[in-house]
């Protein structure tokens, strides 16, 4: 059989499972033209299979390496064969956790070779010493990066050192037809949340970088200042994670644990987007939200944390509030006066699906990858 003339990437991420990162990358894989590139993807551990069906694009294979808890250097090899077996065009490995196998991709002859930064587990400028070692380390690996936020590429090039002309920002794109404004309530438990209730609410792995544990004590405060709060108030936390059993504990000892709603990961996510009043994201680090771009597209107010990418996705008093992170004092008050002020909720809502639909489409995101891509196989 005469090899496809439509050129492969492979991209090599960490696990394809529910998440900002992983739900970029299959968007743009429904979304790139079919004659432009073929995809497979490399889990560096494995996958979900019920987040990969969300793969619409026939022919798109997924790849287990299984690499093993702590130093597997095994992995180093397995990706190799994998890779020589593949012969892709273009490598894009996504994430600090994947950028060491831009050696196997340099060994396996790979020439067109892309990483993609998509986010922090703490504030940029903290990032520890040896992680800044081994970025400078595969720096020359690396024939160009991609950098979800502007913070994201100015750490690239003055901590790494990476030339402004080998880093493209690019934002994700938010698919505005499947998240669009509208209410309903069917999505939330039957009498959860009765005519006349507030839902707060959120998406996003339940891990300690997402600091639900700030927007739970946001809530408890709301719950102790707020006038008939516990009449009107409701939390919705969409997501799984290890941080789980201390937001229940923490709301059990409030006695709010009736007030909100915890289902774990969800397939749902426009509809129970629409279920909500106001957004919150308390994450003490970001890169750029998905999660703020598809509240937006859904016409909620956002509240979020000044961290990251989220400034320049929410405009203060316009679409939302920004408030410093690990502050659920700050938090709670902002939520409060969007709640008491039902005018402006819909007003940021509606500013914000506007500014979604200017900038941040899917067809912009698509353009400017296939672009990067372009130019790495001349």
């Amino acid at each position: 059989m005469l090899p496809s003339p439509v050129p492969l990437i492979a991209h090599i991420i960490h696990r394809l499972d529910y998440g900002g990162l992983e739900n970029g990358l299959v968007n743009l894989i429904n979304r790139m033209p079919p004659e432009c590139y073929r995809h497979a993807i490399l889990c560096l551990t494995d996958y979900n299979p019920e987040f990969r069906r969300r793969i619409q694009r026939p022919g798109v294979e997924v790849f287990s390496l299984h690499k093993r808890p702590g130093h597997d250097f095994g992995l180093y090899r397995r990706c190799w064969a994998q890779l020589r077996r593949l012969r892709p065009a273009i490598v894009h490995t996504r994430g600090l956790a994947t950028l060491e196998m831009q050696l196997p991709a340099w060994l396996a002859g790979v020439r067109a070779r892309v990483h993609g930064e998509h986010g922090w587990d703490a504030q940029a400028g903290s990032e520890p010493r040896r992680r800044r070692q081994l970025r400078r380390i595969c720096n020359p690996l690396v024939q160009h990066y991609i950098a979800l936020s502007d913070e994201l590429a100015a750490y690239l090039e003055q901590a790494v050192g990476v030339s402004p002309a080998r880093v493209t920002r690019i934002i994700n794109g938010v698919d505005s037809e499947r998240f669009h404004p509208g209410q309903d309530r069917s999505p939330l438990p039957p009498g959860f949340a009765p005519p006349g209730t507030w839902v707060i609410g959120t998406v996003g792995r339940l891990e300690r970088v997402k600091d639900h544990l700030n927007l739970v004590q946001a809530f408890i405060r709301l719950a102790e200042t707020m006038p008939d709060a516990r009449q009107r108030l409701r939390l919705v936390l969409i997501g799984e994670g290890s941080t789980r059993p201390a937001l229940e504990t923490l709301l059990d000892a409030a006695g709010l644990r009736h007030l909100a709603w915890l289902p774990g990961a969800r397939d749902d996510v426009p509809e129970l987007l629409r279920a909500m009043d106001v957004f919150a994201l308390p994450s003490q680090a970001e890169g750029i939200s998905n999660t703020i771009l598809e509240a937006m597209a859904c016409g909620l107010p956002v509240v979020a944390t000044a961290v990251g990418g989220n400034p320049e996705l929410v405009v203060e008093g316009e679409t939302g509030r920004l408030v410093p992170a690990n502050h659920p004092e700050e938090l709670a008050a902002a939520l409060g006066e969007l709640l008491d002020d039902p005018q402006r909720m819909n007003a940021d809502g509606a500013a914000g699906r506007r500014r979604v639909e200017k900038c941040f489409s899917m067809d912009a995101m698509t353009a400017a990858y296939l672009q990067v891509y372009d130019a790495v196989l001349q």
